[in-house]
Order: C-alpha cells, then sequence, then structure tokens
C-alpha cells in the first residue's frame, strides 16, 4: 500500500467481491501492522495510531458489513479521511476500554475534558493533542466518550528529532482523574515515523 498516501480515493476501494475474497488475508495483514501502532497507557486508554492503510481497511470493512453501496461510501471516507495523517501529524483513535458498564460509566462520568489533556513529549518539548473538531467529545453533563480522536501536528525539527530514532517519545494524559505516561518503544516510533513526509 502506498506509505504517502493522504487521502482515500473511491479508486483505492476494492469492489465487495473482490474484497471478499481477500478480506481474510488483508485482515491478518492489517492486525500485523497495527501490532507496532497500538499503546496502551495506564489501566484504561489504548491510542491506536492511524495511517492510510488503517483507514482504508476500516472503510472496506464497513462496506463489508453494511453494504450500504456509494452513498455509504462517500459518508465513510467523509468521516475516516480526517484521520489519515497529511505528512506533518499523527492521528489516533484514543479509546477507554472497560469491560464492566458500571465501571465504565463512573470513569467516564468523571474524565470530561480528557480530550483537552492528552499530550506527546519530545525531548523535553511538550506537543499538546488536538481533538477532532466535528465530532462531541464531551457531553454538556461532562461525561467523556469511549472513544476519542486525536491529532498531534508537527514542525519539521519535530519531525527530525521524531525520525532520528534517539530521542526519547512519551505519550501521556495528565487530567486529574487520569494521569499517566508511557514511553514509546523503537518499533512503534519507526511505524510512525513513515506517516511523515
Amino acid at each position: 500500500m502506498p506509505k504517502n498516501k493522504r487521502e482515500i480515493d473511491k479508486k483505492d476501494i476494492m469492489p465487495l467481491d473482490v474484497y471478499s475474497k481477500q478480506r481474510k488475508e488483508l485482515r491478518k495483514n492489517i492486525v500485523e501492522f497495527k501490532k507496532d501502532r497500538r499503546v496502551a497507557l495506564g489501566p484504561y486508554a489504548t491510542f491506536y495510531f492511524e495511517s492510510y492503510e488503517t483507514m482504508l481497511a476500516q472503510v472496506q470493512e464497513m462496506l463489508y458489513i453494511e453494504k450500504g453501496g456509494e452513498d455509504q461510501l462517500n459518508d465513510e471516507l467523509t468521516a475516516y479521511n480526517p484521520l489519515v495523517p497529511n505528512g506533518k501529524e499523527l492521528t489516533a483513535t484514543l479509546m477507554f476500554e472497560i469491560d464492566n458498564p458500571v465501571s465504565r460509566a463512573a470513569f467516564l462520568g468523571k474524565v470530561g475534558g480528557i480530550e483537552e489533556k492528552v499530550f506527546m513529549k519530545i525531548d523535553k518539548e511538550i506537543l499538546k493533542a488536538i481533538p477532532e473538531e466535528d465530532v462531541d467529545r464531551t457531553s454538556a453533563e461532562g461525561k467523556a466518550s469511549s472513544v476519542q480522536f486525536i491529532h498531534f501536528k508537527f514542525n519539521d525539527q519535530q519531525i527530525e528529532k521524531f525520525k532520528s530514532g534517539s530521542t526519547e517519545i512519551k505519550l501521556g494524559i495528565d487530567h486529574s482523574e487520569y494521569s499517566h505516561t508511557t514511553k514509546l518503544n523503537d518499533s512503534t516510533i519507526r511505524s510512525l515515523s513513515a506517516d511523515f513526509n
């Protein structure tokens, strides 16, 4: 798959019959690809760093499941294209995964605005995450959504440091109810470096 693509096009989508035949293999490949792009943070948060490949796989799978044709395709492209990194950013789906519905509701009720508290630290420089704009992330009652979409915007120097392989890179959340930081490992840094121009 092309590493430098910044947008999924209608012509990138496989016809349903072709996808159905290749689905098992394609899904196995994308699971393997995603392995280095998944970062757990604390007991409940997981970041899934997105790319052209992951979003294309998501669109194909949605079309396969829902079989909504052309109308659905337009909706999926509108929904998922903003999460394809533009060459100067990293994008991630942040999920708070708690199996117990009572515990989940209690936790999400305490962490309103958490999407504003996500950061990446490159050396000593802090990059604040920017939440996806068109999605309600925290309700008026202060309850956070269990799924957040976020962007980390980089300048050229930060990209260079990130790609150098010699800079410590950390991912964190500093919300009063959920404060955790983790260091990105080398294979994650290598995989994410491909998202930059």
